[in-house]
């Protein structure tokens, strides 16, 4: 507040309450004008939002003042004093309802401020959720791809697998019709042909010329087939010692694998074993089943497996 505004009312009131011989005029009415005056020139209200109305209410203290000063009658003094108090009351009145009105104002910002930081505090988490409702979709589309991936890939291996069954399937079918002849038999252990005295003369280990051309038909078919392996193993009939239809039917079986590699067989292919006596398909009772156990027995094995040991 500018000073200057309160020079004429506290000079008149610096002289209506200096003592001496002639005292200004002075009423009860002035007094209390003085001291509601003085209280709203001390509000900071007042001061903030009623500056005109204080202005005003000073002018009219200072003419009631210089009025008690020059000793106007009591009549005249308190008709200035009123005048005054009007003034006072309505600086006061206009103070407090402005600042009222600024309360009422400064709460509104407060609500505004307090629905703008919820409706933001809404806003930031309506955008987490869309990003994490968009992360977990994108967690879901990379899940869905990877397992239509996954699924292709095993179509893919199931129809490799059918597909390489039923190659497998073909050249088995293709290469039975080709041992038709060696009445090859499917078994466990691989396609197994079962050769009797067709191959050898009695008692020896030398291939006859009828022996040399069945095994000629299954060096075609090794050769066709070079993932398999065959298993040559030789038997004989109980005429004789162990011991020498051991040797026999092992020079038997190596006879067998010679044949086949001067066929064009490599010999890494070719396994051979003797058996003798053992593992006889019929008594030795007669000639008859005698000539059954005198054999050889050739395992092709199948595609890329090793032939199984006989049991």
């Amino acid at each position: 507040m500018n000073p200057s505004f309160l020079k004429p009312a506290a000079l008149a009131l610096a002289i209506a309450l200096s003592a001496c011989s002639s005292a200004p005029t002075t009423t009860s009415m002035l007094d209390q004008v003085r001291g509601d005056y003085m209280a709203a020139q001390s509000n900071p209200a007042v001061a903030q939002y009623a500056a005109v109305e204080l202005r005003q209410a000073t002018a009219a203290l200072d003419l009631a003042n210089e009025a008690a000063a020059r000793k106007d009658s009591e009549t005249d003094v308190d008709k200035l004093a009123y005048v005054a108090k009007q003034r006072v009351a309505t600086a006061q009145e206009v103070a407090k309802q402005k600042s009222a009105e600024a309360s009422v104002a400064d709460a509104a910002r407060q609500r505004d401020q307090v629905r703008l930081q919820a409706r933001t505090m809404e806003a930031d988490n309506a955008k987490r959720s869309a990003e994490q409702a968009n992360m977990e979709a994108d967690s879901a589309k990379r899940s869905a791809e990877q397992a239509n991936a996954q699924a292709d890939a095993a179509r893919m291996a199931a129809q490799n697998q059918a597909a390489a069954t039923r190659d497998a399937q073909a050249q088995a079918e293709a290469l039975a019709a080709q041992l038709a002849d060696l009445k090859a038999k499917q078994t466990e252990r691989g396609i197994v042909m079962t050769m009797g005295d067709v191959l050898f003369n009695v008692d020896q280990s030398q291939l006859t010329a009828g022996g040399m051309q069945i095994l000629q038909k299954l060096a075609d078919v090794m050769r066709e087939h070079p993932d398999r392996n065959v298993m040559v193993e030789g038997f004989t009939d109980s005429t004789g010692s162990e011991d020498h239809n051991l040797m026999l039917s092992q020079r038997r079986a190596e006879s067998v694998r010679g044949a086949l590699m001067t066929m064009g067989v490599e010999g890494t292919r070719i396994s051979t074993r003797g058996y003798g006596e053992a593992y006889p398909v019929a008594g030795n009772g007669n000639s008859a089943d005698r000539q059954l156990n005198r054999r050889v027995e050739i395992v092709l094995s199948d595609a890329g497996r090793a032939i199984n040991a006989r049991r």
